[in-house]
């Protein structure tokens, strides 16, 4: 019916609305970083979009566990700290221990994992607070991390290790093109393997999301409507070239983003395609119909927090690899960041509701905005207050959509 009909693009635009509020905050920072004389934007050059995927990698990372954990009715505070300590056991390893790189990196992982699932245990079967548990976790890494490095910095690591948060996808496949209107003044080097991927990508994403429409459409389930489908589909096929054609033009593909690819691609289909996935939701939306359907909720709690480790794991290993050293101060603040892209992605701050893609889409504009501020020299202390305002905006948008619904 036309009210159905209506219902589903009020619905769809609301939750393509911060892709919106990214591209807006995307356009303000290039007016404000444009220079008048040579009409050059600093937030748009291709090492700057470079630098804004390596310093956002973690966080969008941590961000897919955080999502499960949220949507799960609980919170983790301890993620900056595990990030801090599995980086400093990594470079004790690799520096005073001589241990091999990939032996330590499988190491660490597992780490990260064991303390989210102690942590887990003792949410889910001791029922004590999550907020209660992650805060100790929080203290007690942050102090071992301090008493294992002892104020020093430990580095340098083997240039493989480097490679995870600072190499590239075949740098040296770079050829000469141009010129080209409105894209190449002259002939440039370009990085013809991002470029590559980056079709490829655009292109797949368009198939997907077509053929997710057309099954939802054959088994007469509800579908957004096609012309948003494409239009939205466009809009991020042409951000995704975009950005590709931009680090084409420096180096190519860095390592992590694919990484940050893989695992949003994993977690997509985990929240939206399996089992374990819808019953997170559900948990989350009433643990006690969870319960009651015979869902086993102290599992999944177990698992969610078990997973988040993992991530914390992978991000400390992320972070030390760029720093190119274990630091006693890796990892500070870093839940603030991680849980703010939850919210501002739309993830509900009451459990039950958030999407994989949004987000990534609000750890990108923190990404952006905490660029485009430094880029105009904003102060260290208002970048903060910027953030609270924008943080509380969000979950105030959250709190008077569930009052409406």
């Amino acid at each position: 019916t036309r009210e159905m009909r209506s219902e589903l693009w009020k619905d769809n635009l609301r939750d393509y609305g911060l892709l919106v509020s990214l591209l807006l905050i995307v356009g303000f920072f290039y007016y404000l970083t444009l220079d008048p004389d040579t009409g050059v934007a600093a937030l748009l050059q291709p090492v700057n979009i470079t630098n804004i995927i390596a310093q956002n990698s973690y966080v969008i990372i941590m961000a897919l566990g955080m999502l499960l954990v949220i949507v799960g009715g609980d919170i983790d505070l301890s993620v900056g700290s595990i990030v801090g300590f599995v980086g400093a056991v990594a470079g004790s390893l690799m520096v005073y221990g001589k241990w091999p790189y990939p032996v330590v990196m499988v190491l660490s992982l597992a780490i990260g994992a064991g303390i989210g699932a102690v942590q887990g245990l003792l949410v889910a079967y001791a029922r004590i607070p999550s907020f209660i548990v992650t805060l100790g976790g929080m203290l007690i890494f942050r102090g071992l991390t301090g008493n294992l490095l002892l104020g020093q910095f430990v580095g340098p690591f083997a240039r493989g290790f480097q490679d995870i948060a600072s190499g590239f996808v075949f740098p040296t496949f770079s050829v000469p093109i141009g010129p080209i209107p409105f894209l190449l003044d002259d002939v440039a080097p370009v990085n013809v393997v991002a470029l590559g991927l980056g079709v490829i990508g655009a292109l797949a994403m368009f198939a997907m999301a077509l053929r997710g429409w057309a099954r939802a459409r054959a088994a007469k389930m509800e579908a957004e409507p096609l012309a948003l489908l494409v239009f939205k589909n466009l809009v991020f096929a042409a951000i995704i070239l975009f950005i590709t054609w931009k680090l084409a033009r420096y180096k190519g593909l860095p390592v992590v983003l694919i990484i940050m690819a893989v695992l949003t691609l994993f977690y997509a289909f985990v929240t939206t395609r399996t089992v374990i996935g819808r019953r997170i939701y559900a948990l989350g939306g009433n643990r006690l119909a969870a319960q009651l359907s015979g869902v086993k909720t102290e599992r999944l709690i177990f698992l969610t927090f078990a997973n988040m480790g993992l991530l914390a794991g992978l991000a400390g290993l992320v972070v030390a690899a760029r720093l190119n050293s274990s630091t006693p101060s890796a990892g500070n603040s870093f839940e603030l960041d991680v849980i703010a892209a939850c919210f501002i992605g739309g993830v509900s701050a009451s459990g039950g509701v958030g999407k994989v893609l949004n987000v990534v889409i609000g750890a990108l504009f923190m990404g952006v905005m905490n660029n485009g501020m430094s880029l105009i020299g904003l102060g260290i202390f208002w970048q903060q207050v910027v953030k609270g305002l924008v943080l509380l905006a969000a979950v105030g948008v959250d709190v008077y959509q569930k009052r409406k619904g």
